[in-house]
C-alpha cells in the first residue's frame, strides 16, 4: 500500500462510518494480530478473553468485555511483547438445542449462523484478534480432544460412572452439577431443580480438593479477592472429626463428620438425610407405620432443592425412625430421626445433634421437644440466662467446657485436640477433614455435546473407544426427536448407537449421553496454542512457551464454575506430565454488567440496548471509549448515565489535533512548546501504570487532559506548526489505539506514518521534562486564600512558613491578630489560623 493512500487527502470532518470502511481492509490485508513466532524474539504475553456463546447478535455485554481485553492486548503489544489474544465460540449446550427444538431446525445451522454474525459483529468492533486461530467447541476437530482428555482421565480413574441422587431439571429433562442449581433452580431455563437417583458420568474432582484450596495462594494479589474466596468456599474444606456411633440392632457403625468434636458430650440426638441409604435402611429394620411415614416424607423431600433444604428459615420436619444410636464416650441412647435439613452427600449422610450449639439442631430439637443441653460455657455469663432451649438461640461463641465430664474447664480449642485424641485413643474417631466440594457431574441427556467415548457390552462392560477412533461423531439431527424427554436422543440413532464391542466384536452399544459443556472450556486455552494441528490437543512445547494465560478476562458470573473446572483439569494435565505448571490463568480482571436505569437488559424487561443499534449510530471507537471510561472495570456501567456522543466529540477533538499537525514527521521536538511537552512526558511517565492497574477510565480522562492542552496550544502560541503539537498528536494516536484502533490508525496515517500504529512502541518519558521547577503554594488565613507563591518543589516546610508569613498579601490578611496556629504540607500549602 503507497503512502499517498493513507496519508492526508482525508476528509476535513471526523467521519467513524468512513474511517472504518477505510481501516478494515487494510486491516484484513495486513494481518496485523497474527502470531508467528518462529523468528519472534520479543517476550511473550497470552492475553484472552472468556470466549463467547452463539446465542445470537453481541450485546452489550460482549461490547463492556472485549473491549477490556483489547486494551490489555494491545498495551502490550505496543509495550513490546509477542501477543497471542485468540478468540473461539463455546458452541454447544442447552441454548443452542432448545432453540433448535422450538424452530425444528438442526442445532448446528442454528449455531453458525450465530457465530458468522457474531463474528461479522467482532470485525467491525475490531479486537485485536489472531484469527488464525479460531476455534469452536462443536466442531469434531475440537471434541475429538474433550474424548481424548476424557480417556485420559478414566485411564487414571477420575472418570467414573455410578448411580446416586443427582440434580433433574424438569424442563429441560437432563441432569445438572451443583454448580448449575442457583437458588434451587436450572441456571439455564429457571426450572425448580429437583433430585433423581440416576446412574450417570463424573470427575472425581474431590481428589483434587486441597491443591483447589491451597493452590489459591499462587493468586494472590492476581485475582480478586471476592473470587478467591468464592473459591475457597466452594470447595468448603473444613477441619474435625469423625466418630463412630454404634446404632443397635446393626453390626457396622455409622461415620459421623463433626467440626466440633468439643460438644460431643451435648450430642442428644442424631438425624439421618432421608434421601440416603442409611435412612431407608434404619426405617425398613422398624415398624410398618414408621416405614409408611418415612416413604411419605421421602417423596416430599426428593422434591425440594438443596437450598431450600439447607435455609434456616423453613420449619423443621422430620420422622423418627424408632431407632437408638450409642454415644461413644457416654453410652447414652440418642433417638434417630430423618430429617431434610440433612444432606445425603454431606459427610456421610448423617448427623450428631447438638442443639445448644447449633442453630439448625436446635430449631429441630424446640420443634420435637428433644433435650438441649449446654456444654460449652460462654466467658463471663450465666448459662440459665442464656439456655437456648429458652431463648431459642444457639451458642455457636468460644468458651470453656462444662457438663462434659473430664473436659470441663477446657477452652474451645483446648477440647477440640483433646476429645479427638480420646476417640482416637478408644478406636471410636479420628481427626478427618471434610469438603463442600463435590464430584463434577458430566454426563447430560441432550444431543448438542461431545458424545461420551464409552462403549458398553454385556461381556466387557464399559469399553474405552481406542483413540484411533476418535472422534466419535455426533449423528445427523435429521429424524432424531430432540425435544427433552429424559433420555439422550442420541439412543434412538441405531445405525450410530449399535456397535461391535472394540474387545470381544460382540454387539454393544454406544454410552448416549453428552459431555457437559464445562468440559469444553475447562482447557481450551491450550488448543489455541495449537488450534490448526490435527495430530495432538496441543503441541507441550507450543505450551512451555506460552502458558499459563498472563491475563484472563471475563464476567464474575464464572468466578466458581467455569473457574474451578478449568483449574481442576489443569492439575490433572500437570500430573499426567503435559504442562509445568498448575494454574491456568496468571491474572484474572472481571468487569461488571451492562444495566439500564439500575436493572439488568433483558428483552423480556424491554430494556435492551442493542449492541448492533450504538454500532452504527456512534461507531465502535465511541463505544469502547464509552465503556472504558464509565469507571472502574469491576463496577457496573449504567448505559443511562454514559454518553457515546460524549465520546464521539472527545474523538473528533483528538482526530483534528492530527489534521491540523503542518510540521513534518521527524522534526526535532526539542524545540517545542515545553509546557506542552511537560504534559505529554507526565502522560507517559503515567500511562503504563495506569493500565497495568486496569484504571482505564484514568487513562482516558489523562488523554482528554492531554487533547485540551495540545488543542490550546494549536489556537494559540506556535499553532499547528509547533514541534511540540507533531509530539502530542502522535503521542495522543499511540495511547488511543489501545482503545480507539480505528480513530488512532487515521490520525496516525494524518500524521505521515505507515499502518499500523497498533505494532507502534509507547515511548517512554524524557526524566528532564518530568521535574517540575516550580509549583505554587496556596497560602491560607483562617480558611481563605490570601497568597499564591510560586516555589521549588523541595522547597523545605520551615523554608515555606518564613516565605508564607513575609508575603504581603498574608501580612495584610494577618493583621495586628495573634497567630495561633501553622500547618503547612510542603509544597503545596500553608494554613494560618489566628485568634478572633
Amino acid at each position: 500500500m503507497s503512502h499517498e493512500q493513507t496519508t492526508h487527502g482525508t476528509a476535513e470532518k471526523y467521519d467513524f462510518a468512513a474511517i472504518q470502511e477505510k481501516w478494515l481492509p487494510v486491516w484484513d490485508e495486513l494481518k496485523p494480530f497474527a502470531v508467528d513466532d518462529a523468528s519472534d524474539t520479543r517476550p511473550r504475553k497470552y492475553v484472552l478473553d472468556m470466549f463467547p456463546y452463539p446465542s445470537g447478535d453481541l450485546h452489550m455485554g460482549h461490547a463492556e468485555a472485549f473491549g477490556f481485553g483489547d486494551i490489555v492486548a494491545r498495551y502490550w503489544r505496543q509495550r513490546g511483547f509477542n501477543v497471542l489474544h485468540p478468540i473461539g465460540w463455546d458452541s454447544f449446550g442447552l441454548p443452542a438445542e432448545n432453540a433448535a427444538i422450538k424452530r425444528g431446525i438442526d442445532p448446528r445451522g442454528w449455531t453458525y449462523s450465530n457465530i458468522a454474525q457474531q463474528k461479522a459483529s467482532f470485525r467491525i468492533y475490531a479486537p485485536s484478534f489472531d484469527w488464525s486461530r479460531e476455534l469452536h467447541t462443536s466442531d469434531p476437530e475440537y471434541y475429538r480432544w474433550n474424548q481424548w482428555l476424557f480417556l485420559k482421565l478414566y485411564e487414571k480413574g477420575l472418570a467414573y460412572r455410578q448411580e446416586s441422587p443427582v440434580n433433574w431439571c424438569p424442563n429441560d429433562q437432563t441432569v445438572l452439577a451443583n454448580e448449575q442449581v442457583v437458588d434451587g433452580h436450572c441456571e439455564r431455563c429457571g426450572a425448580a431443580v429437583t433430585k433423581r437417583n440416576l446412574t450417570q458420568w463424573y470427575f472425581r474432582i474431590t481428589d483434587y480438593a486441597d491443591r483447589l484450596v491451597d493452590d489459591l495462594g499462587q493468586l494472590e494479589e492476581q485475582w480478586p479477592a471476592r473470587v478467591l474466596s468464592m473459591q475457597r468456599n466452594w470447595v468448603g474444606r473444613s477441619a474435625g472429626a469423625d466418630v463412630e456411633f454404634r446404632i443397635e440392632g446393626r453390626d457396622e457403625p455409622v461415620t459421623v463428620y463433626t467440626t466440633r468434636p468439643d460438644t460431643l458430650h451435648g450430642v442428644t440426638f442424631m438425624v439421618v438425610a432421608p434421601d440416603s441409604a442409611l435412612a431407608a435402611e434404619l426405617a425398613a429394620g422398624s415398624t410398618a407405620e414408621v416405614c409408611t411415614s418415612f416413604e411419605a416424607y421421602l417423596e416430599k423431600t426428593r422434591a425440594e432443592s438443596d437450598i431450600d433444604r439447607l435455609s434456616t428459615e423453613r420449619e423443621k420436619t422430620g420422622v423418627f425412625l424408632d431407632r437408638y444410636a450409642v454415644h461413644p464416650l457416654t453410652g447414652d441412647r440418642l433417638p434417630i430421626w430423618a430429617a431434610d435439613y440433612v444432606l445425603a452427600d454431606y459427610g456421610h449422610g448423617a448427623i450428631m445433634a447438638v442443639p445448644a450449639h447449633d442453630q439448625r439442631d436446635l430449631d429441630f430439637a424446640r420443634t420435637f421437644d428433644l433435650p438441649v443441653r449446654i456444654v460449652v460455657q460462654p466467658e463471663a455469663s450465666d448459662a440459665t440466662d442464656l439456655d437456648p432451649a429458652v431463648t431459642g438461640e444457639a451458642l455457636v461463641g468460644d468458651g470453656h467446657l462444662i457438663n462434659s465430664g473430664e473436659y470441663d474447664g477446657l477452652t474451645k480449642a483446648e477440647a477440640i485436640d483433646h476429645v479427638t485424641e480420646k476417640l482416637e485413643d478408644s478406636g471410636v474417631g479420628r481427626a478427618a477433614k471434610n469438603y463442600r466440594l463435590r464430584d463434577w457431574l458430566i454426563s447430560r441427556q441432550r444431543y448438542w455435546g461431545t458424545p461420551i467415548p464409552i462403549i458398553h457390552c454385556s461381556e466387557c462392560g464399559e469399553v474405552p473407544v481406542p483413540e484411533d477412533q476418535l472422534p466419535v461423531e455426533l449423528p445427523s439431527a435429521e429424524g432424531l426427536d430432540l425435544k427433552p424427554k429424559g433420555t439422550s436422543p442420541l439412543g434412538a440413532a441405531d445405525d450410530w448407537v449399535n456397535v461391535a464391542c472394540p474387545r470381544c466384536g460382540g454387539p454393544a452399544k454406544r454410552d448416549s449421553d453428552t459431555m457437559d459443556t464445562f468440559v469444553d472450556s475447562s482447557w481450551y486455552y491450550l488448543r489455541y496454542l495449537s488450534a490448526n494441528d490435527d495430530t495432538r490437543a496441543f503441541d507441550v512445547s507450543e505450551v512451555e512457551k506460552w502458558a499459563p494465560v498472563d491475563q484472563y478476562v471475563g464476567g464474575v458470573e464464572h468466578a466458581i464454575l467455569h473457574l474451578l473446572y478449568s483449574r481442576f483439569i489443569t492439575k490433572v494435565l500437570f500430573d499426567l506430565g503435559f504442562v509445568t505448571f498448575t494454574e491456568p490463568f496468571t491474572s484474572l480482571l472481571n468487569q461488571g454488567q451492562v444495566i439500564l436505569n439500575g436493572a439488568a437488559m433483558s428483552k423480556s424487561k424491554g430494556n435492551l440496548v442493542e449492541f448492533a443499534g450504538e454500532l452504527r449510530d456512534y461507531g465502535a471507537d465511541a463505544l469502547r471509549v464509552t465503556l472504558a471510561f464509565a469507571g472502574p472495570p469491576e463496577d457496573d456501567i449504567d448505559w443511562a448515565d454514559v454518553s457515546p456522543a460524549g465520546s464521539s466529540k472527545f474523538l473528533a477533538r483528538a482526530w483534528r489535533i492530527a489534521h491540523d499537525v503542518s510540521s513534518d514527521a521527524g522534526i526535532d521536538t526539542a524545540s517545542g512548546d515545553v509546557a506542552l511537552r511537560r504534559q505529554v512526558h507526565r502522560f507517559w511517565a503515567d500511562a503504563p501504570g495506569l493500565v497495568e492497574s486496569y484504571k482505564f477510565n484514568v487513562l482516558i480522562a489523562r488523554l482528554m487532559e492531554l487533547v485540551n492542552v495540545t488543542r490550546k496550544t494549536i489556537d494559540s502560541g506556535g499553532g499547528a506548526a509547533d514541534p511540540a503539537v507533531r509530539e502530542a498528536g502522535e503521542a495522543i494516536a499511540l495511547a488511543l489505539n489501545v482503545v480507539a484502533p480505528y480513530t488512532a490508525e487515521d490520525m496516525w496515517s494524518m500524521l505521515g506514518h505507515e499502518p499500523t500504529v497498533a505494532n507502534v512502541p509507547w515511548r517512554d518519558a524524557d526524566p528532564s521534562l518530568l521535574v517540575q521547577e516550580e509549583v505554587t503554594a496556596v497560602v491560607q488565613v483562617n480558611g481563605k486564600v490570601r497568597g499564591r507563591l510560586q516555589v521549588d518543589p523541595a522547597i523545605a516546610p520551615d523554608e515555606l512558613e518564613r516565605r508564607a508569613r513575609e508575603d504581603v498579601n498574608v501580612l495584610r490578611a494577618i493583621g495586628a491578630k495573634e497567630i495561633t496556629n501553622v500547618i503547612v504540607r510542603a509544597p503545596k500549602i500553608v494554613s494560618i489560623a489566628t485568634a478572633k
